[in-house]
């Protein structure tokens, strides 16, 4: 059995659980590719299995990771449509955090002529997050006046983007000046330092007193309830995270206090759940990169072997943007 470099969880905990080590990889399955990665996306979601918050589907140990770009070198049985020497990337994968792995291959979408591996590691699961949120959850427009938490954040800054693409007016919510200066160069027209200012007070005066359309909230506990009264009667709150911790539970009369407000909590599998779907949302994210109107900018890099620097980078909040692990 041939071996591969893996950064291995074996127990619940903080950044310094994550260690990279060899482990067995043995031949691509039916249905697998093997895939070499030549770059892994960081990303919040991979801070909640490496705590717990979101349980491992195979329990412990595992390799995390969800996204990443590189070379099929291998294909199991019944695989049609990628083959050896394909350049791929995925955004809904698993064990992402290795040099090579095997993954579903209905899972794997060609990169494009043009796209380098970086940036599709960068883009598959915060861009096709982008996707469904802006056409799919909330059909966003030019009428629409949105609210984004987390703005200069990997989903954020693609958001901004594409959401002022679509017409919207947008905006968003920061933590610095720098970060302030990041989102308005990425679409946002409002942006609200939230350690300098009470975001509600503000979205209020930005629209008149009227609300928003839709929150999209990442944050979680932080922000609620108070991304509820950000919104304009019959508004839809879209809980997609929870970076700062787990919303609390809360009585479903709150949302007709606050105006029959509408409130959803998806996740990118169930939007990307068939193959038409993923195919679909990837080549959305690749045709408005492709023209220029959504940047995906790389901000920071850092070896595979320090991925427990990266994520304690990422949750101090250090980071901004789009963040690799380069095996």
């Amino acid at each position: 059995m041939e071996k591969t470099e893996a950064i291995l969880i074996r127990e619940l905990g903080g950044p310094e659980v994550l260690k990279l080590e060899t482990v067995d990889l043995p031949e691509p399955g039916p249905g697998e590719a093997q895939v070499e990665h030549r770059a892994i996306g960081l990303n919040f979601i991979d801070v909640y299995f490496r705590t717990g918050l979101y349980k491992a589907p195979n329990g412990l140990p595992f390799i995390p990771g969800k996204e990443g770009a590189g070379v099929v070198v291998k294909v199991g049985e019944g695989v049609s449509g990628i083959s050896v020497g394909d350049r791929v990337a995925y955004g809904t994968g698993d064990k992402a955090y290795s040099r090579r792995a095997n993954i579903a291959a209905r899972q794997l979408v060609k990169i494009p002529d043009g796209i380098s591996f970086e940036t599709a590691a960068a883009m598959m699961l915060k861009g096709m997050t982008a996707e469904y949120l802006l056409n799919r959850t909330f059909r966003v427009g030019p009428e629409t006046v949105l609210l984004f938490h987390a703005a200069a954040g990997g989903v954020g800054l693609i958001a901004g983007q594409w959401a002022k693409a679509l017409g919207a007016t947008t905006i968003g919510t920061v933590g610095s000046a720098e970060k302030a200066a990041l989102a308005s160069a990425h679409g946002y027209d409002h942006v609200i330092n939230y350690r300098e200012e009470d975001f509600v007070s503000r979205v209020r005066e930005i629209t008149g007193g009227k609300g928003v359309d839709v929150v999209y909230d990442s944050v979680g506990k932080d922000t609620f309830p108070s991304s509820l009264d950000c919104l304009k009667l019959r508004g839809m709150w879209v809980s997609f995270g929870n970076s700062s911790g787990p919303v609390p539970p809360f009585e479903m009369a709150l949302l007709s206090q606050k105006g029959s407000l509408f409130a959803t909590r998806p996740t990118l599998f169930s939007y990307t759940s068939t193959p038409e779907e993923l195919r679909a949302c990837a080549n959305a994210l690749f045709d408005i990169v492709q023209t220029d109107k959504v940047r995906i900018n790389i901000h920071q890099t850092y070896p595979l072997a320090e991925a427990g620097r990266a994520h304690r980078d990422l949750e101090s909040r250090k980071t901004s943007g789009t963040t690799l692990l380069i095996p």
